[in-house]
């Protein structure tokens, strides 16, 4: 982004999260750019829907400027950035903006935001710059500028060829051939890092995907008999404080969900699931599926958010390796100050990971306000972190190791502090230059060399963050 004169500038929003909290954020960020002499253009408000997005960028477009800095001040999808991607034949950079760790609701989220679009830009070879930074820090101002010097663009890792070889290794991976997965719903519109192609999966490692309704989850749940239930609300009373806190037709809703999954895996002998979560189970449906996947998960068959197919296979792979529950979470913050990042999802952890300090308590989602969600800090201890990832369009697997540590909750759901390997200083801009998905498989336990015997058996490139 060298010579800037003129700069586009795209602010990216979401009405579910906190948007008094990123009006804030976002005149902090334009006033850090305003301090650097350079002509702003563009709408100066938040961009909430795809009609205001498309004026802006034609606005800005014809303004003609020297680069185009999409600001995402909220978690969003992969569509607008894609769509300002294409109109543009510019520079194009992101700033997302950090969050505090305050143990409330993830009130922006705008660092999954930035995971997403780093992946589905890699994914169309599209060269950004990025930075991650708050604009109230007093080194804002040189952020800025290594940004806009073109210190900050990505540059993308492909894997180094594995170097691990053991008969453990080669029983892992042949023990995902036959695997079925069971796809409920297609992945949310914007979500890249949830695309999947069948037949490269099956060659791959031989897991087999199965394409089913979501609405087929949704009516199997209306047929659950009442007394099927009372076994999986005792579960679920034992592992939880707080559940007749929670609204009980909804709970009941919730945790017929759980049924009918076991249902539909009995009946098509599934080993995994990748589940449209949202927004159909709320807004159609009137229920979370968050706490019944926690609940498989604790039972081995791990289930995947959002659809995403090479989660689940993600995580087949990484409870085979662990011989343990695994969790697909969000990578929502890294704090290299701090050499700490987080990892959370809206609370569908497995209870096995809970701290043992403290009980896990019943709860809603964040967002959409409904139960069940199962809400607890993650138990400290060494964790292991990976992806069969298809970033920049090819196979590879990534992963990562460290410590979870013994921290206060970072943010409701479940989630934990965690330490990498590595300082973060360090991964953080690898994550950008590997096209990383938003979602990684977790696993306790330190599980990297056996996995590189498994990805030398599957012959996968390896990138280790």
């Amino acid at each position: 982004m060298k010579e800037v004169q003129t700069l586009g500038v795209l602010p990216l929003g979401r009405p579910t999260f906190d948007v008094a909290f990123a009006e804030e954020k976002l005149a902090a960020m334009l006033n850090a750019l305003s301090a650097t002499g350079k002509t702003l253009i563009g709408p100066g408000r938040l961009l909430m829907d795809g009609e205001e997005t498309e004026a802006a960028i034609r606005d800005v477009a014809a303004a003609g400027p020297d680069a185009v800095l999409i600001l995402q001040v909220t978690f969003t999808d992969a569509v607008a950035t894609m769509r300002i991607a294409s109109a543009f034949d510019k520079p194009i950079a992101i700033w997302a903006v950090p969050e505090p760790r305050l143990g409330g609701r993830l009130r922006l989220n705008a660092f999954c935001g930035l995971n997403l679009a780093s992946h589905a830009l890699g994914r169309a070879e599209r060269a950004f710059s990025w930075i991650y930074a708050d604009p109230a820090e007093a080194r804002i101002g040189s952020e800025l500028a290594a940004l806009f010097d073109g210190a900050r663009q990505v540059s993308p890792l492909t894997g180094t060829p594995p170097s691990g070889d053991s008969q453990a290794g080669q029983r892992i991976a042949e023990g995902l051939d036959g695997k079925r997965i069971g796809r409920l719903g297609a992945h949310p519109d914007g979500f890249d890092t949830c695309r999947y192609d069948a037949k490269k999966l099956s060659g791959l490692a031989g897991i087999e995907v199965e394409e089913l309704a979501l609405q087929g989850l949704f009516d199997r749940a209306g047929e659950v008999p009442d007394a099927a239930l009372s076994g999986i609300r005792q579960t679920a009373e034992a592992e939880l404080s707080g559940l007749g806190d929670v609204d009980q037709d909804q709970l009941d809703r919730s945790l017929r969900l759980k049924a009918a999954i076991d249902a539909i895996r009995q009946d098509g002998g599934y080993d995994a699931f990748a589940i449209r979560c949202w927004p159909e189970t709320f807004t159609e449906y009137g229920g979370a599926v968050c706490g019944p996947v926690s609940m498989m998960g604790e039972a081995r068959v791990p289930c995947a958010c959002e659809a995403d197919v090479y989660g689940a296979a993600t995580q087949l792979l990484l409870q085979a390796a662990a011989d343990a529950p695994v969790f697909l979470v969000d990578l929502v913050d890294m704090d290299a100050d701090d050499n700490t990042g987080v990892v959370w999802h809206c609370g569908q952890a497995p209870v096995s990971m809970a701290d043992p300090a403290t009980k896990p308590t019943a709860t809603i989602h964040t967002n959409r306000k409904m139960p069940l969600l199962y809400e607890f800090k993650l138990k400290p201890g060494p964790v292991t972190f990976l992806r069969l990832s298809q970033a920049r369009g090819r196979h590879a697997m990534i992963i990562a190791t460290g410590e979870m540590i013994d921290r206060p909750m970072a943010f409701t759901g479940t989630s934990g502090v965690v330490r990498f390997e590595r300082p973060v200083a360090d991964v953080l801009p690898d994550i950008m230059n590997c096209g990383l998905e938003h979602h990684m498989a977790l696993a306790y336990g330190d599980h990297g060399e056996k996995l590189l015997d498994v990805a030398s058996a599957l012959d996968l490139p390896v990138i280790r963050l």
